[in-house]
């Protein structure tokens, strides 16, 4: 007989995504990705942090500086981003985007030119802040669908 206690496919994205985040140098905000396509095959990971050939020693991580130009903000990339130009597969129309947290508008634009059609994602801790709102807004206007991922109440113990 089978085992019937095995973690369903949100759970599964969703932890690949979580996992990925753990990847990230940013001392204060780890964000992970996860990209998966009809057929459930994940298709692309990324998380934030700098771009590729940059040596991030020696790169600024602060959130805030005399200057912009002295905080990571105009420097890091997204993990939604990562995803998109990471990805192993030439399309990623109707694919479904698995993301730590809710994408600022930027992502947003990036997800919709991409064909990403739906945007699962664990917490918004900006909502309601000018860049989440306008990210609701294009992904309403571009038929993205967008849904908070729910945790099940399955225990998950890993052995190896």
């Amino acid at each position: 007989m089978k085992r019937t206690d095995y973690i369903g496919w949100d759970e599964y994205f969703m932890g690949i995504a979580m996992f990925s985040a753990e990847r990230s140098k940013d001392n204060s905000t780890q964000v992970g990705a996860c990209i998966v396509n009809a057929e459930n095959k994940i298709v692309a990971v990324g998380y934030n942090g700098m771009p590729t050939g940059c040596n991030d020693d020696e790169m600024p991580w602060e959130r805030e500086g005399d200057s912009v130009l002295d905080t990571k903000y105009p420097f890091v990339c997204h993990a939604e981003l990562n995803a998109i130009l990471n990805r192993n597969s030439a399309s990623l129309d109707g694919c479904t985007l698995y993301v730590t947290l809710f994408p600022c508008n930027e992502c947003a634009k990036a997800i919709i030119q991409s064909g990403i059609k739906k945007v699962v994602y664990n917490c918004n801790k900006y909502k309601g802040s000018e860049s989440v709102t306008a990210s609701q807004f294009l992904f309403d206007r571009c038929g993205v669908e967008t849904v908070q991922y729910i945790k099940s109440n399955k225990e998950i113990n890993i052995s190896l």
